[in-house]
């Protein structure tokens, strides 16, 4: 456990990798599961669709209703990533949902931010400040992948959240991150959400058909993935197993941030289900570096290890080699680039039998640079790939 939370701490350990053309919480499906619609201003939900749902015994609850839970459980990570567990304060019941889908949450006494355009017309967020200088507070909403499986929410009444403290390039946290890593402190458990669960991002949405079904996650953007092979094992102990083939590369900083991992290497063990886990560290520890276990590298250049093909880093600086534009940073990225080594146990060759371009899906959600270079991976090898986004 990690105390939570120290911000110059989290700063230093963030640098400028989180974040987004300045937006503290930025519109992609990053880590913290967090995903927020591109073409809607932050906290906007008018997309939020409108219906009933009850049964006996229970009040007609409108969908877009907003709702109000408490977080019953927390585990730390690290000063910025946590495992959250909200339950109804009411003792009402989440609407059903698939693995992959998310939901809508939010938190009052929110710093609020406006979008601006930067001098280089890049769009900017900065805090909106009131007549006297002082920053506006207010709710903020955003969208949340879900890390609970369904029958975890089914026989245990709550949602799991496996979210990030945002730091954009200026060191500024994400407004309602920040709020969510704050809950500690301010002794406020409380989260709304509201009643709808939504989303595409599901195996029977975007794998269906296909006997190869490959899970790229990276950061928290393992959450749909761990819903998913959660969801599968339950299944398969249910008498509902799969011939489908699952593969999952999860893809963080270290081994203290690889969520769910000794579940999902238990899952791998326990043979319910033809499932092969590939966990991997980009910044190893002393520790990690002797761990036989643990994957060393980006998720990302361990797939093109499997491929026989050049680091991203390497590629890059080819891309730049003899066409005059400056390469010392791409030299220098590729200098602190720590080689891709696959766990123990785990073969180039093994993995690349179950990646069949024929069979093969790549579902990834994570950090934009790597899911884009994962998207080349899969353009040269002719593999289906699917993006978690809205």
């Amino acid at each position: 456990m990690h105390g939570i939370v120290n911000l110059d701490e989290a700063r230093t350990l963030v640098g400028n990798a989180f974040g987004a053309a300045g937006d503290p919480d930025p519109p992609w499906p990053f880590a913290g599961g967090m995903r927020c619609s591109p073409r809607r201003g932050p906290g906007d939900l008018s997309h939020v669709g409108f219906g009933t749902a009850g049964g006996a015994g229970r009040r007609e609850i409108t969908m877009a209703e907003r709702m109000i839970g408490t977080v019953v459980h927390r585990r730390d990570l690290s000063p910025i990533l946590s495992i959250l567990r909200l339950v109804p304060e009411d003792g009402s019941e989440f609407p059903p949902y698939l693995a992959g889908q998310y939901i809508a949450l939010r938190r009052e006494n929110c710093r609020l931010t406006k979008k601006t355009v930067g001098k280089d017309g890049k769009i900017e967020f900065v805090p909106d400040l009131d007549e006297n200088g002082r920053q506006r507070r207010g709710a903020v909403s955003h969208a949340y992948s879900i890390s609970s499986a369904p029958f975890e929410t089914r026989l245990s009444r709550y949602l799991e959240f496996y979210v990030v403290l945002h730091i954009d390039d200026r060191g500024q946290p994400g407004r309602l991150s920040e709020s969510l890593f704050q809950m500690h402190s301010t002794g406020d458990r409380t989260i709304s959400y509201f009643y709808k669960i939504a989303g595409d991002f599901t195996l029977e949405k975007r794998a269906s058909g296909f006997q190869n079904v490959v899970m790229i996650g990276t950061g928290s953007g393992l959450a749909p993935f761990a819903a998913m092979i959660k969801q599968l094992h339950y299944n398969a102990t249910q008498g509902s197993a799969s011939d489908v083939r699952y593969t999952l590369f999860h893809g963080n900083r270290s081994d203290l941030e690889l969520g769910y991992h000794d579940e999902l290497a238990a899952i791998a063990l326990s043979g319910t289900l033809d499932f092969v886990y590939v966990p991997t560290v980009s910044r190893p520890s002393k520790q990690d570096l002797v761990n036989p276990d643990l994957g060393k590298g980006r998720a990302n250049n361990l797939v093109r290890r499997v491929f026989g093909m050049p680091l991203k880093e390497e590629e890059d600086l080819a891309g730049l080699s003899g066409q005059g534009p400056d390469t010392t940073q791409a030299t220098a990225s590729l200098q602190v680039t720590v080689r891709p080594i696959l766990p123990s146990g785990v073969s180039e060759s093994g993995l690349r039998e179950r990646m069949d371009p024929r069979t093969t899906v790549f579902l990834t959600c994570g950090n934009p640079s790597g899911m884009a270079d994962v998207k080349r991976i899969a353009e040269a090898q002719g593999i289906r790939f699917e993006l978690e986004e809205w």
